[in-house]
């Protein structure tokens, strides 16, 4: 899973856990440096005080010695005190001469692998050449660290007379326990608190992300075409506070823009279908100014054929009448909104009722139940019905078996109405203009009728869809709530 796809909410979460692990271990890596660190100092420190001590009891063997303080002396000086020495400070005593060589050791066996009979000449110059004329060297041997302090042991005038040499082993086992006891309760500690982080990060993150989530909601929910919410927070963060002010003053200035286009809409709307009504209006006025002037120029009392004449001239005028009638009618049941009269109707019966109207024969009617109640307008439903099936019987061809199909549907809490043809179709052209108001294809009308339709429906919170294939038909959809 990608990190990008991750929600806000679990990214702080996992974040916090993550921080506190990152602390945990963190806070033992430098515990273990520091340990060592510390055990570093205690053994540098411990070899020091060893070697200070004893050098101490060295000086006072010196002091009380008979025997004349020089190197060729070294051997009998220290010939038992030797052992004294290292059985009192429990560390391993070698003395060597000033060329390097091994003159006394409290080990009465010496090993090759850890003590020479020789030292080496770094040592040496070491020895001579600092101003301490102190050397420490360390080495390693069966996974275990040896340190071995050089330094020169002199007489009472302070002249070197040998070289002491006190091997020291770094043994670390009772820090290392102490390390894993504090590891240990380190541990529980971080356990505990890890237990806390979480349920900590989860509270914390629902918090954080609740009002984002409120606003994600609210923007979600935002459109253009309808009455949008202020978002209404208490106690939030500045942070969110300044986002909330940001959707607020966008939605009053969405709200204003959308009442300016609204009302621009509107206007242009209008003004289109006023020239439309006035073009529709003229073009009948046309042959009827012509019969008229026709009538007058050939009217004769003498023709025997006059009452003929006055009849042809008379089903004119009324057929243009007629058609201005129409179009004043459609004009107006188009501006009228649908009344809000809700009435508790059985869809089906009513449906039933508005084909009544309809004397075509291939005109079937399908219900999956005998009632299906809803809480609509009777007189807006039959004009909903009438109209589609008055567009289907119109987009049938003269060369094809006629059918239509009316149907009555029942899914879940909506009720369908379906109305199928199988017609010319829709062409792909004309697909997303078919709601528009004016918009025909017929050679006559005003193209209304869907626009009108549309707007019942939506007025009742229902939907109105179609599908349509060229040459084989087309099928509008009308979905309402159910009572």
């Amino acid at each position: 899973m990608k990190i990008r796809r991750l929600s806000l909410r679990v990214r702080i979460f996992f974040a916090m856990i993550l921080l506190v692990l990152i602390a945990s271990i963190l806070i033992a890596a430098v515990t273990i440096y520091q340990y060592n660190e510390e055990a570093q100092d205690y053994h540098r420190d411990r070899l020091e005080r060893k070697e200070d001590n004893i050098k101490r009891h060295i000086d006072f063997v010196i002091r009380e010695t008979t025997w004349e303080v020089k190197t060729d002396n070294v051997r009998l000086i220290f010939k038992e005190e030797i052992y004294k020495i290292a059985d009192i400070h429990q560390l391993q005593v070698n003395l060597f001469d000033l060329e390097g060589g091994l003159i006394k050791s409290s080990k009465s066996s010496i090993e090759g692998d850890t003590l020479s009979s020789c030292l080496h000449a770094d040592i040496l110059n070491a020895l001579s050449n600092t101003s301490e004329h102190r050397y420490v060297e360390k080495t390693t041997l069966n996974n275990q660290t040896f340190q071995s302090s050089y330094t020169y042991i002199t007489d009472k005038k302070f002249k070197p007379i040998a070289i002491l040499n006190l091997p020291y082993l770094e043994n670390d086992e009772f820090l290392n326990k102490e390390l894993i006891e504090f590891l240990e309760r380190l541990g529980y500690a971080y356990f505990v608190m890890l237990i806390l982080a979480i349920v900590l990060a989860y509270f914390l993150s629902k918090y954080i992300t609740k009002s984002l989530k409120t606003i994600s909601d609210k923007i979600n929910a935002t459109r253009l075409e309808k009455q949008n919410k202020r978002i209404e927070i208490d106690s939030s963060s500045e942070e969110i506070a300044t986002l909330v002010n940001s959707y607020n003053s966008m939605i009053d200035e969405l709200q204003e823009s959308a009442v300016k286009l609204a009302t621009s809409e509107r206007e242009q709307a209008w003004r289109e279908m006023a020239k439309q009504v006035a073009h529709e209006i003229k073009n009948p006025l046309t042959p009827m100014r012509l019969s008229v002037q026709s009538f007058q120029r050939k009217f004769d009392h003498g023709d025997p054929e006059i009452y003929h004449k006055v009849d042809e001239y008379s089903k004119t005028l009324i057929q243009q009448i007629d058609t201005m009638s129409s179009i004043a009618s459609a004009f107006s049941n188009f501006a009228k909104m649908p009344a809000q009269q809700n009435e508790t109707l059985n869809v089906v019966e009513i449906v039933k009722l508005a084909l009544d109207i309809f004397s075509e024969d291939y005109i079937v009617f399908v219900a999956d139940e005998k009632e299906i109640i809803s809480k609509l307008d009777r007189t807006q439903l039959i004009r909903v019905v009438t109209n589609l099936v008055k567009n289907a019987t119109q987009a049938i061809v003269e060369d094809k078996d006629p059918k239509v199909v009316v149907s009555v549907m029942s899914e879940q809490d909506m009720v369908k109405i379906a109305v199928s043809d199988n017609g010319k179709g829709v062409s792909q052209e004309n697909i997303s203009r078919i709601f528009e108001p004016k918009f025909t294809t017929k050679s006559s009308g005003m193209g209304l009728g869907l626009a009108m339709v549309k707007n019942i429906v939506e007025t009742y919170n229902g939907t109105i869809t179609f599908t349509s294939q060229k040459g084989r038909g087309t099928i509008f959809t009308v979905t309402f709530p159910k009572a």
